[in-house]
Protein backbone atom coordinates (compact mmCIF):
# COMPACT_ATOMS: atom_id res chain seq x y z
CA UNK A 1 0.00 0.00 0.00
CA UNK A 2 1.05 3.43 -0.15
CA UNK A 3 0.75 6.39 2.18
CA UNK A 4 0.18 10.33 1.76
CA UNK A 5 0.62 9.16 -2.35
CA UNK A 6 4.56 8.87 -1.90
CA UNK A 7 5.65 6.09 0.76
CA UNK A 8 5.35 2.83 0.14
CA UNK A 9 4.13 1.02 2.87
CA UNK A 10 4.41 -3.37 3.07
CA UNK A 11 2.32 -5.68 5.30
CA UNK A 12 3.68 -8.94 6.36
CA UNK A 13 1.68 -11.68 5.25
CA UNK A 14 2.73 -13.80 8.44
CA UNK A 15 2.72 -11.54 11.24
CA UNK A 16 0.26 -8.51 9.68
CA UNK A 17 3.46 -5.69 10.57
CA UNK A 18 3.39 -3.07 8.62
CA UNK A 19 6.82 -1.83 7.38
CA UNK A 20 8.79 1.08 5.47
CA UNK A 21 10.21 0.25 2.50
CA UNK A 22 13.61 2.30 3.33
CA UNK A 23 13.51 0.56 6.78
CA UNK A 24 17.48 -0.35 7.81
CA UNK A 25 18.45 2.11 4.80
CA UNK A 26 20.30 5.94 4.99
CA UNK A 27 16.63 7.14 3.81
CA UNK A 28 14.31 5.33 6.58
CA UNK A 29 12.04 8.45 8.21
CA UNK A 30 13.72 10.93 6.20
CA UNK A 31 11.74 13.74 4.68
CA UNK A 32 14.05 15.25 1.95
CA UNK A 33 14.02 13.46 -1.28
CA UNK A 34 16.45 10.92 -1.96
CA UNK A 35 18.34 12.47 -4.55
CA UNK A 36 18.85 15.07 -2.34
CA UNK A 37 20.13 13.16 0.22
CA UNK A 38 22.55 11.35 -2.20
CA UNK A 39 23.78 14.46 -4.03
CA UNK A 40 25.02 15.44 -0.54
CA UNK A 41 27.01 12.20 0.38
CA UNK A 42 27.97 12.24 -3.25
CA UNK A 43 29.42 16.03 -2.82
CA UNK A 44 31.34 14.56 0.62
CA UNK A 45 33.42 11.79 -1.41
CA UNK A 46 35.14 14.33 -4.22
CA UNK A 47 36.35 16.77 -1.60
CA UNK A 48 33.75 19.17 -0.95
CA UNK A 49 33.83 20.66 2.65
CA UNK A 50 30.54 20.67 4.58
CA UNK A 51 30.41 24.81 4.51
CA UNK A 52 30.92 23.73 0.57
CA UNK A 53 27.91 21.47 0.37
CA UNK A 54 25.61 23.56 2.87
CA UNK A 55 26.38 26.77 0.10
CA UNK A 56 25.54 24.82 -2.79
CA UNK A 57 22.16 22.80 -1.69
CA UNK A 58 20.81 25.51 0.96
CA UNK A 59 21.31 22.23 3.60
CA UNK A 60 22.32 23.21 7.86
CA UNK A 61 25.54 21.19 8.17
CA UNK A 62 23.97 19.49 11.43
CA UNK A 63 21.77 18.22 8.63
CA UNK A 64 24.14 16.80 6.66
CA UNK A 65 26.69 15.15 9.29
CA UNK A 66 22.92 13.39 10.39
CA UNK A 67 23.12 11.67 6.96
CA UNK A 68 27.06 11.17 7.36
CA UNK A 69 26.02 9.43 10.51
CA UNK A 70 23.99 7.31 8.80
CA UNK A 71 25.85 6.55 5.49
CA UNK A 72 28.74 5.50 7.79
CA UNK A 73 26.46 2.72 10.15
CA UNK A 74 25.39 1.67 7.09
CA UNK A 75 29.11 1.71 5.60
CA UNK A 76 29.98 -0.20 8.74
CA UNK A 77 27.53 -2.83 7.87
CA UNK A 78 28.65 -3.78 5.08
CA UNK A 79 32.03 -3.98 6.27
CA UNK A 80 31.33 -6.06 8.94
CA UNK A 81 29.31 -8.65 7.15
CA UNK A 82 31.30 -8.68 3.92
CA UNK A 83 35.12 -7.90 4.96
CA UNK A 84 35.76 -11.38 6.74
CA UNK A 85 37.50 -14.76 5.45
CA UNK A 86 39.19 -13.30 2.71
CA UNK A 87 42.39 -15.12 1.52
CA UNK A 88 45.06 -12.43 1.27
CA UNK A 89 48.67 -13.24 0.39
CA UNK A 90 50.04 -9.28 0.67
CA UNK A 91 49.14 -6.82 3.04
CA UNK A 92 50.56 -3.18 2.79
CA UNK A 93 50.45 -0.80 5.91
CA UNK A 94 50.98 3.29 5.95
CA UNK A 95 49.93 6.06 8.36
CA UNK A 96 48.83 9.30 6.83
CA UNK A 97 49.77 12.68 8.76
CA UNK A 98 46.68 14.87 9.24
CA UNK A 99 45.01 17.10 11.90
CA UNK A 100 41.74 17.93 13.66
CA UNK A 101 40.66 21.33 14.98
CA UNK A 102 44.45 22.23 15.31
CA UNK A 103 47.45 20.98 14.62
CA UNK A 104 48.96 20.95 18.03
CA UNK A 105 46.38 19.62 20.73
CA UNK A 106 44.82 22.24 22.94
CA UNK A 107 46.26 19.83 26.08
CA UNK A 108 49.85 19.78 24.77
CA UNK A 109 49.96 23.62 24.71
CA UNK A 110 49.28 23.82 28.54
CA UNK A 111 51.26 21.00 29.30
CA UNK A 112 48.31 19.27 30.89
CA UNK A 113 48.00 16.03 29.19
CA UNK A 114 49.78 13.99 26.35
CA UNK A 115 49.13 15.04 23.26
CA UNK A 116 48.68 11.06 22.25
CA UNK A 117 45.17 11.11 24.07
CA UNK A 118 43.82 14.23 23.06
CA UNK A 119 41.02 14.15 20.47
CA UNK A 120 42.34 17.40 18.74
CA UNK A 121 45.48 18.30 17.22
CA UNK A 122 47.51 15.40 15.07
CA UNK A 123 45.08 12.96 13.99
CA UNK A 124 47.01 10.00 11.94
CA UNK A 125 44.68 7.57 9.23
CA UNK A 126 46.02 4.22 9.41
CA UNK A 127 45.22 2.00 6.73
CA UNK A 128 45.81 -1.49 6.02
CA UNK A 129 45.28 -2.38 2.08
CA UNK A 130 45.03 -5.98 0.15
CA UNK A 131 47.44 -5.79 -2.96
CA UNK A 132 46.16 -8.57 -5.35
CA UNK A 133 42.29 -7.44 -4.78
CA UNK A 134 42.96 -3.28 -4.59
CA UNK A 135 40.93 -3.72 -1.16
CA UNK A 136 41.12 -1.41 2.22
CA UNK A 137 40.68 -3.56 4.36
CA UNK A 138 40.63 -1.30 7.78
CA UNK A 139 41.30 2.57 8.53
CA UNK A 140 41.46 3.65 11.78
CA UNK A 141 41.37 7.43 12.74
CA UNK A 142 44.02 8.18 15.80
CA UNK A 143 47.50 9.03 17.22
CA UNK A 144 50.71 7.45 15.93
CA UNK A 145 51.09 5.24 19.06
CA UNK A 146 51.14 1.64 19.97
CA UNK A 147 48.10 1.03 20.73
CA UNK A 148 46.20 2.80 17.57
CA UNK A 149 48.68 0.27 15.42
CA UNK A 150 47.75 -2.68 17.43
CA UNK A 151 43.94 -1.93 16.62
CA UNK A 152 44.37 -1.91 13.17
CA UNK A 153 46.76 -4.72 13.30
CA UNK A 154 43.88 -6.73 14.96
CA UNK A 155 41.39 -5.50 13.00
CA UNK A 156 43.28 -6.97 9.39
CA UNK A 157 43.96 -9.92 11.32
CA UNK A 158 39.63 -10.31 11.99
CA UNK A 159 39.54 -9.97 8.62
CA UNK A 160 41.87 -12.05 6.15
CA UNK A 161 42.13 -16.05 6.85
CA UNK A 162 45.85 -17.19 7.55
CA UNK A 163 49.00 -14.83 8.01
CA UNK A 164 49.33 -12.57 5.27
CA UNK A 165 53.16 -10.80 4.00
CA UNK A 166 52.86 -7.46 5.74
CA UNK A 167 54.83 -4.42 4.41
CA UNK A 168 54.93 -0.89 5.86
CA UNK A 169 57.44 2.26 5.73
CA UNK A 170 59.79 2.06 8.83
CA UNK A 171 57.33 2.83 11.82
CA UNK A 172 58.99 1.19 14.56
CA UNK A 173 55.61 -0.05 16.52
CA UNK A 174 54.73 -2.35 13.62
CA UNK A 175 57.04 -5.34 14.37
CA UNK A 176 55.65 -5.44 17.88
CA UNK A 177 51.84 -5.37 16.95
CA UNK A 178 52.62 -8.01 14.54
CA UNK A 179 53.55 -10.15 17.05
CA UNK A 180 50.80 -9.54 19.33
CA UNK A 181 48.53 -10.77 17.02
CA UNK A 182 50.92 -13.22 15.52
CA UNK A 183 53.27 -15.07 17.49
CA UNK A 184 54.21 -18.30 19.50
CA UNK A 185 55.24 -18.59 23.39
CA UNK A 186 59.05 -19.39 23.45
CA UNK A 187 59.79 -23.02 24.79
CA UNK A 188 60.74 -22.78 28.62
CA UNK A 189 64.76 -23.90 28.70
CA UNK A 190 64.36 -24.86 32.30
CA UNK A 191 66.66 -22.22 33.70
CA UNK A 192 65.15 -20.35 36.36
CA UNK A 193 63.55 -17.23 35.93
CA UNK A 194 61.19 -15.91 33.25
CA UNK A 195 61.65 -14.80 29.99
CA UNK A 196 61.93 -10.99 29.39
CA UNK A 197 59.90 -11.68 26.25
CA UNK A 198 57.99 -15.00 26.04
CA UNK A 199 56.25 -14.10 22.97
CA UNK A 200 58.09 -14.39 19.54
CA UNK A 201 57.11 -14.28 15.55
CA UNK A 202 55.06 -16.97 14.42
CA UNK A 203 56.94 -19.11 12.02
CA UNK A 204 54.86 -17.97 9.12
CA UNK A 205 55.02 -14.25 9.80
CA UNK A 206 56.28 -12.23 6.85
CA UNK A 207 57.01 -8.30 7.73
CA UNK A 208 59.33 -6.47 5.86
CA UNK A 209 59.69 -2.01 5.63
CA UNK A 210 60.75 0.03 2.84
CA UNK A 211 62.93 2.90 4.50
CA UNK A 212 63.09 6.22 3.29
CA UNK A 213 65.86 8.46 3.82
CA UNK A 214 65.30 12.37 2.94
CA UNK A 215 67.50 15.84 2.83
CA UNK A 216 64.83 18.23 2.58
CA UNK A 217 61.88 17.45 0.79
CA UNK A 218 63.96 15.35 -1.50
CA UNK A 219 64.18 11.19 -1.38
CA UNK A 220 68.19 10.50 -1.08
CA UNK A 221 68.26 6.78 -0.35
CA UNK A 222 65.77 4.15 -0.41
CA UNK A 223 66.43 0.42 2.09
CA UNK A 224 64.47 -2.98 2.35
CA UNK A 225 64.54 -4.53 5.53
CA UNK A 226 63.07 -7.67 5.94
CA UNK A 227 62.48 -8.13 9.66
CA UNK A 228 61.03 -11.50 9.71
CA UNK A 229 60.34 -14.70 7.44
CA UNK A 230 63.22 -14.53 4.87
CA UNK A 231 62.35 -18.04 3.54
CA UNK A 232 58.68 -17.83 2.91
CA UNK A 233 59.06 -14.39 1.31
CA UNK A 234 61.70 -15.96 -0.80
CA UNK A 235 59.29 -18.77 -1.59
CA UNK A 236 56.45 -16.80 -2.38
CA UNK A 237 58.59 -14.54 -4.67
CA UNK A 238 57.19 -11.21 -3.32
CA UNK A 239 58.93 -7.57 -3.36
CA UNK A 240 58.91 -5.36 -0.19
CA UNK A 241 56.66 -2.29 -1.40
CA UNK A 242 54.22 0.19 -0.68
CA UNK A 243 53.62 1.75 -3.88
CA UNK A 244 50.45 1.39 -4.42
CA UNK A 245 49.09 1.85 -0.72
CA UNK A 246 50.81 5.84 -0.83
CA UNK A 247 48.69 6.01 -3.87
CA UNK A 248 45.91 5.15 -2.09
CA UNK A 249 46.66 7.80 0.00
CA UNK A 250 46.84 10.53 -2.66
CA UNK A 251 43.30 9.17 -3.65
CA UNK A 252 41.96 9.66 -0.15
CA UNK A 253 43.81 13.10 0.22
CA UNK A 254 41.91 14.04 -3.08
CA UNK A 255 38.46 12.46 -2.37
CA UNK A 256 37.80 13.47 1.21
CA UNK A 257 38.10 17.64 2.28
CA UNK A 258 39.56 17.13 5.85
CA UNK A 259 42.83 14.92 4.33
CA UNK A 260 43.50 18.23 1.61
CA UNK A 261 46.71 20.06 2.85
CA UNK A 262 46.56 23.65 3.45
CA UNK A 263 43.08 24.51 3.14
CA UNK A 264 40.11 24.98 5.68
CA UNK A 265 38.03 22.00 5.55
CA UNK A 266 39.83 20.40 8.27
CA UNK A 267 37.96 18.29 10.69
CA UNK A 268 36.86 20.00 13.84
CA UNK A 269 35.81 16.52 15.62
CA UNK A 270 37.36 13.51 15.52
CA UNK A 271 34.09 11.71 15.44
CA UNK A 272 33.66 13.19 11.98
CA UNK A 273 36.92 12.52 10.84
CA UNK A 274 35.50 8.28 11.29
CA UNK A 275 32.62 8.59 9.75
CA UNK A 276 34.44 10.08 6.54
CA UNK A 277 36.84 7.32 6.61
CA UNK A 278 34.66 4.19 6.93
CA UNK A 279 31.94 5.44 4.71
CA UNK A 280 34.92 6.26 2.02
CA UNK A 281 36.29 2.79 2.66
CA UNK A 282 32.94 1.10 1.28
CA UNK A 283 32.35 3.61 -1.58
CA UNK A 284 36.28 2.58 -2.53
CA UNK A 285 35.73 -1.00 -2.39
CA UNK A 286 32.48 -1.82 -3.97
CA UNK A 287 31.22 1.17 -5.54
CA UNK A 288 34.05 2.65 -7.33
CA UNK A 289 35.63 0.86 -10.23
CA UNK A 290 39.49 0.28 -9.94
CA UNK A 291 40.99 1.07 -13.52
CA UNK A 292 43.93 -2.11 -12.64
CA UNK A 293 41.15 -4.54 -12.23
CA UNK A 294 39.16 -3.88 -15.79
CA UNK A 295 39.23 -7.01 -18.05
CA UNK A 296 38.96 -7.02 -21.54
CA UNK A 297 35.59 -8.17 -22.96
CA UNK A 298 36.36 -8.03 -26.62
CA UNK A 299 38.98 -7.40 -29.11
CA UNK A 300 36.95 -4.79 -31.29
CA UNK A 301 38.38 -1.47 -32.53
CA UNK A 302 35.15 -0.45 -33.35
CA UNK A 303 34.14 3.35 -31.34
CA UNK A 304 31.58 3.09 -28.88
CA UNK A 305 31.60 -0.27 -28.58
CA UNK A 306 32.69 -1.51 -25.00
CA UNK A 307 36.32 -3.14 -24.92
CA UNK A 308 36.80 -3.72 -21.11
CA UNK A 309 34.45 -4.26 -17.87
CA UNK A 310 35.05 -2.69 -15.46
CA UNK A 311 35.79 -4.04 -11.55
CA UNK A 312 35.57 -3.14 -7.66
CA UNK A 313 38.16 -4.17 -5.61
CA UNK A 314 35.06 -6.00 -3.52
CA UNK A 315 34.17 -7.93 -7.26
CA UNK A 316 38.04 -8.83 -7.08
CA UNK A 317 38.20 -10.50 -3.83
CA UNK A 318 34.74 -12.39 -4.69
CA UNK A 319 32.58 -10.32 -2.47
CA UNK A 320 30.10 -9.20 -4.62
CA UNK A 321 28.76 -10.06 -8.90
CA UNK A 322 29.13 -6.09 -9.57
CA UNK A 323 29.60 -2.87 -9.68
CA UNK A 324 27.38 -1.29 -6.87
CA UNK A 325 24.98 2.03 -7.19
CA UNK A 326 25.53 4.73 -5.10
CA UNK A 327 22.04 4.38 -4.02
CA UNK A 328 22.81 0.43 -3.37
CA UNK A 329 25.92 1.55 -1.30
CA UNK A 330 23.31 3.30 0.97
CA UNK A 331 20.08 1.05 1.05
CA UNK A 332 21.53 -2.59 0.75
CA UNK A 333 20.56 -4.85 3.24
CA UNK A 334 22.30 -7.68 4.03
CA UNK A 335 21.90 -10.87 6.20
CA UNK A 336 23.48 -10.49 9.40
CA UNK A 337 26.08 -13.75 10.83
CA UNK A 338 24.27 -15.66 13.11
Amino acid sequence: MTKSGKRRIFRCKNCGETFSETRDTVFFDLRTPEEKVMMALKMILVQVSLSGISFVLGIKEETILNWLDRASQKAEEINQVLLKDLPVTEVQLDEMWNFVRRKISKQAEGGTESPQKADDGRQWIWVSYALEFRLILAMVAGPRTFETALTLIQMTARIVLGIPCFFSDGFSCYMQTLIESYHKIKVLTGKPGRPKDPKEPHPDLVYGQVVKERKGSRIIRVTYHIKCGTKRLAQLGLKISTTLLERLNLILRQSLAPLARKTLGFSKERKNLRKQIVFFQAFYDFARPHISLREKVSETTKPFEQRWASKTPGMAAGLTDHVWTFRELLTVKLAQAP
